[in-house]
This record gives structure tokens, C-alpha cells and sequence, in this order.
């Protein structure tokens, strides 16, 4: 039987433009992060694993999946579910990627369009300790919009499976715990609109920041494997010393824990990028990827690639936009591991690491 290709639809390009305009909102996607899917006809087109949203537009990043087998094989436990290429119309996938890590949790969801992004405002919300009461009150400005959170687990298939439980329902909206949002709709046209509604209702302004000290920041990586960030709006890390505690306090999300890693650096005074090496070097200890010089800025390491810098501006954006005396809730060390110890994170990043580097 053949399989229509939607791609020759003009609806498939409206979705492949309201693909690239969340990959292109800082504040809604960093890098790879985030991931698109329409269903038509039993497949779905969801972007491919480690790909830019943003280029949706311009780059062969969409992958054909079979949708009943795939959500079969989820509720069943099948272990093919987690990296969903068994599901894969080869005919269809000519650009030969992996459908992205997130594919299950998309099959399970009825709707045609499903959007999962990483928005800095729900996310900022979604680490507190008592979300759930912030949450409702920040989505009761949409009561007709149907939501429900979603505890944290890992992306994937514990993920897809707790998102299956909700999936029934119908929701046109789900906040997932340390992660970020989904909406769902009928149309590209409606998810569109959702988006924009749900944005403003989580919306924060982020804390207020002093410039950051570049001359001291070039004066303390100088000689070092580090640069200071060259993108201005993530040096908010390192400003107010509630966001540099906030940063330094534990893992917030996924792709801080796959791009940043778990132990952010800190220099003491009179203390540079060199000494910070050594020290380093002498106790055995892996290079941070990410160093803070209080109240001057950050220090990125030369060896992030452009997905892995524009993260930090990602935790910029958070704990900039966390309300004051919350509680936060930390991925734990066990959510840690689980991150950096599986394959198709390493996958991920792979495809990161081939990309051009480059200076954020």
C-alpha cells in the first residue's frame, strides 16, 4: 500500500512554519530542544532526534512514524517504544535521522498537531516545590483551555507513559514537571493560537540585572579553555546572587543536565579560569562546562558547540524568571544518571558535536 506523502500538502507547510517560529523564540526553544508532530492518514511527522526546530523551514528534519504500532508497542512495554526507529516508513525518511527521543509521548497523544517545547516561563514554574498551586492559578487566566501536569520522569518511554495516562482526556495543554509544555489542538491554526494564549497566562518578567563585567571576565579566562559568553543576556546567571544560587543549587531540567552537565564551576576571588584548571586537574576532578564569576558574568568552555552554549542563556532565562523565597525541586541524583548514562542522550549529543562550533 502507499503511504500519501504530506509532505507535498500546504498543510504540512503551515506546521513546518509554526515549527520554525517556536524554534526560533529563545524564550520557547534552545538549540535541539523541543519537538513537533502531525498525524495524518495513521503517521506522523515528528522531528528528528539532535535537529533545530528553527530549521524546520529550510532542512529535511521531519520523521515518518507509524502511529498504532508505535503506541501498541508503548503500552505493551515493548522496548522498541524508547527509540521509536522500528516505527520509521523508511520510503518516506529521506533524510535517514532517528525520530526524536520524545516520539512515544507524541504517539500516545490523540490530537492531529501536538507542540512539546521548552518554555523558560512554565519552566520556571514547574521547578517549584509547590507548583501545582502556582500552576492552577496562573492557568485559571484560560479556563477553557483543559490542562494537566505531569510529574517528572525521563524522556522517552517513562515519560510517554505517564502522558498516555493523561492522554485520554484529551488535554489541550500539559505542564511537565523540570521540563517544559505541550499543547495540542486539531489544527496548526489552533495549536498556534494555544500557544499564544498559554505563553501570556505563564508569563513572568525575569529579575533585573546589572551589565556583566567583560573586561573582568576576558582578564579571568585569559590564558584558559574558557571565553566569557558572548551573548549578553546569559551572563544573568551569574548577576544577582539569588540567580547564581538558584543555578548552583542542582540540576533544574533535561537539557541543563545533557548539554551543562551536573556541576556548574564558581571562581572565589583572586581566583581565574587557569587556577580553576589546575585545581581540577590535581583533585581528578572533569572541567565544569559552565563557570560563574560572581557578579561579573559567566565563562563557557571552548569545547561547547553552538547547542550546547545557547543552554546557558536557557538557565538564564529560568532562574531569572523563578519568584523570590521558592522552594525549588531539584532533579535528584538517581534523574541525573539516568540522563547521562542513556543512548539515545549520547545519540543526541553526537549529532551536537558534529555541528559547527561556534561562540555564543
Amino acid at each position: 500500500m502507499t503511504i500519501p506523502d504530506l509532505r507535498k500538502t500546504d498543510l504540512f507547510g503551515d506546521f513546518l512554519h509554526l515549527s520554525s517560529e517556536i524554534g526560533n523564540d529563545i524564550q520557547k526553544t534552545q538549540g535541539a530542544g523541543g519537538n513537533t508532530s502531525i498525524k495524518h492518514d495513521g503517521v506522523m511527522w515528528v522531528k528528528a532526534s539532535g535537529t533545530w526546530l528553527a530549521k524546520a523551514g529550510e532542512q529535511d528534519i521531519m520523521v515518518p512514524v507509524l502511529v498504532d504500532p508505535l503506541v501498541t508497542a508503548l503500552r505493551e512495554g515493548d522496548a522498541r517504544a524508547d527509540k521509536s526507529i522500528d516505527f520509521v516508513v523508511d520510503e518516506l525518511n529521506s533524510s535517514g535521522l532517528r525520530p526524536s527521543i520524545e516520539t512515544s509521548f507524541h504517539a500516545a497523544l490523540q490530537s492531529p498537531v501536538v507542540a512539546h517545547y521548552h518554555c523558560v516561563n512554565a519552566i520556571a514554574l514547574a521547578v517549584l516545590d509547590r507548583r501545582d498551586e502556582v500552576l492552577a492559578a496562573r492557568m485559571a487566566a484560560v479556563p477553557d483551555l483543559k490542562w494537566a501536569s505531569i510529574p517528572y520522569r525521563r524522556p522517552g518511554t517513562p515519560l510517554a507513559r505517564e502522558i498516555e495516562k493523561a492522554a485520554a482526556a484529551r488535554p489541550d495543554i500539559l505542564v511537565l514537571f523540570n521540563h517544559g509544555i505541550i499543547v495540542c489542538g486539531d489544527t496548526v491554526s489552533e495549536v498556534a493560537e494555544r500557544i499564544d494564549r498559554v505563553t501570556e497566562a505563564l508569563r513572568s518578567e525575569p529579575r533585573a540585572t546589572a551589565a556583566p563585567d567583560l573586561d573582568a571576565l576576558a582578564t579571568a579566562a585569559k590564558g584558559s579553555t574558557f571565553h566569557a559568553a558572548k551573548d549578553l543576556e546569559s551572563h544573568a546567571i551569574a548577576l544577582p546572587e539569588i540567580n547564581q544560587a538558584l543555578a548552583l543549587g542542582g540540576s533544574l531540567y533535561p537539557d541543563h543536565v545533557i548539554f551543562l552537565g551536573i556541576e556548574i564551576g564558581t571562581l572565589t576571588p583572586g581566583q581565574n579560569a587557569t587556577d580553576l584548571e589546575a585545581a581540577c586537574a590535581r583533585e581528578g576532578r572533569e572541567l565544569p562546562k559552565l563557570v560563574i564569576v560572581p557578579g561579573k558574568g559567566i565563562l563557557l568552555s571552548n569545547t561547547l558547540t553552538a547547542g550546547g552554549e545557547v543552554m546557558a542563556r536557557c538557565l538564564a532565562e529560568v532562574v531569572g524568571r523563578i519568584p523570590d523565597g521558592e522552594k525549588i525541586a531539584y532533579l535528584s541524583d538517581a534523574d541525573e544518571y539516568e540522563l547521562t548514562h542513556w543512548e539515545a542522550e549520547q545519540y543526541r549529543q553526537a549529532l551536537d558535536r558534529q555541528s559547527t562550533r561556534h561562540s555564543a
